[in-house]
C-alpha cells in the first residue's frame, strides 16, 4: 500500500543552494522585498499569547528559529523589459567598484550612464536590484561572496530606480528589512538524507516475509500491459536536498550585533557557533540543516495585521547533548 503525499514532486536533488524566487509580493511603498541569511539553529522561547487561543493573555512556549544575517551590499540595477509576452532582462548596470571586487570584468554599463536610460522608461516593465552576500564574518569558514537578485517595492519603474540608488554601496542590515510582528516566506533547500529505499521514502507499509521473501520493497510495479512504471510508483532513489518554501513564518525578534549575546546559548549553537552579526528569530522551524543559505521575502499571502510579540525569554541552554 503506498503511502506518502504527492504534493512535491519531482524528487530531485537541488542544483545550487542559493532558491530561485519565481515570484515577489506587490508592495506600493519604496521598499526591500527579500534578504538572505544563514540558519544557525533552533531553541525555545517564551511569548505572551495574543491570539484568539483559550491561552490568550498567557505565558506559553514556542519553538524558534535563529538566523545571522551576513553582510549584503547592493552593486548594480537590472532593467526588464517585455519580450514574447514576457518581461525579460534587458540591461545590467553596475557600480565599477563594487563590480570589480566580485569579479566581474566587463563594465561598461556603470551606474554613471544611468541618466540616458531614464529618458526611456517606458520601455521597460520593472527593475531589480543586484546584490552580493560576503559571509567571511560569520565564522564557519564560508568566505565566497555569493550574487544574487532582490525586487523593490514601489509603484513605478522611476520610483524603484531612485530607490536602489540610494542603496548603491551601502550595507543592508536586517532592520531596514522587516520589523517584529511581520510574516516572511522563506525559501530553502532541505536537508539531504542520500540514498533511500520506499519505506523511508514514501512510507509503504512493509510486506509479510513469508509472502514474498522480501520485507523492505514493492509487491507491484504496476500492471503488466502497458509495459510501464508510473511516476507515481514508489521507487528507491535520493531523499532531501529538495528547493521548498515555507510561508506565513512570524518575526518574533529582530537584533543587532550588539544584541547577538541574548541568543547566543551556552557553548554556542549545536552544528553552528556564535553568533556575531545581526539576527532575526523565526517562529517555528525552517527546512534546511544549520549553515544552510536561507532566503527571506515579503509574505506574498499574508492574512494576519501585525501585532508586536511580547517575548518574555529566550532558551539560551546548550543544545550540545540533545538529539
Amino acid at each position: 500500500m503506498r503511502r506518502g503525499s504527492m504534493e512535491y514532486w519531482p524528487h530531485r536533488r537541488a542544483k545550487k543552494v542559493m532558491p530561485r524566487v519565481r515570484t515577489w509580493p506587490n508592495v506600493a511603498e519604496p521598499s526591500l522585498s527579500g534578504l538572505v541569511a544563514f540558519k544557525a539553529g533552533m531553541t525555545h522561547v517564551g511569548i505572551m499569547d495574543d491570539t484568539e487561543a483559550a491561552s490568550k493573555g498567557t505565558e506559553v512556549v514556542r519553538p524558534a528559529t535563529i538566523l545571522e544575517i551576513p553582510k549584503v551590499f547592493i552593486y548594480g540595477i537590472r532593467f526588464y523589459a517585455k519580450k514574447n509576452g514576457y518581461a525579460q532582462p534587458t540591461k545590467d548596470f553596475y557600480s565599477k567598484e563594487l563590480a570589480a571586487k566580485i569579479g566581474i570584468i566587463k563594465t561598461e554599463n556603470t551606474v554613471e550612464k544611468l541618466e540616458a536610460h531614464k529618458k526611456e522608461l517606458e520601455k521597460f516593465t520593472d527593475v531589480g536590484a543586484l546584490a552580493y552576500l560576503d559571509p567571511s564574518n560569520l565564522g564557519f569558514g564560508n568566505k565566497k561572496l555569493m550574487r544574487f537578485e532582490l525586487q523593490v517595492g514601489g509603484k513605478s519603474v522611476a520610483d524603484k530606480i531612485a530607490f536602489i540608488e540610494q542603496w548603491i554601496g551601502k550595507e543592508i542590515k536586517v532592520k531596514d528589512f522587516v520589523g517584529e510582528g511581520e510574516y516572511l516566506d522563506v525559501k530553502s533547500v532541505s536537508k539531504g538524507k542520500g540514498w533511500a529505499g520506499i519505506i523511508k521514502r514514501y512510507g509503504v507499509a512493509r510486506l509479510m516475509r513469508k509472502a514474498t521473501q522480501k520485507i523492505r520493497h514493492s509487491g507491484t510495479m504496476g500492471a503488466w500491459h502497458p509495459p510501464k512504471v508510473l511516476y507515481t510508483i514508489p521507487q528507491a532513489g535520493h531523499m532531501g536536498f529538495n528547493y521548498r518554501t515555507e510561508i506565513n513564518k512570524r518575526v518574533l525578534k529582530v537584533g543587532a550585533a550588539t544584541e547577538a549575546n541574548t541568543v547566543n546559548v551556552k557553548g554556542g549553537t549545536k552544528a553552528y557557533g556564535i553568533i556575531k552579526n545581526d539576527f532575526i528569530i523565526l517562529e517555528g522551524s525552517i527546512p534546511g540543516a544549520p549553515k544552510r543559505l536561507v532566503r527571506l521575502r515579503k509574505a506574498i499571502r499574508a492574512t494576519s495585521t501585525v501585532r508586536k510579540p511580547q517575548l518574555t525569554y529566550i532558551s539560551l541552554e546548550s543544545k550540545q547533548g540533545a538529539r
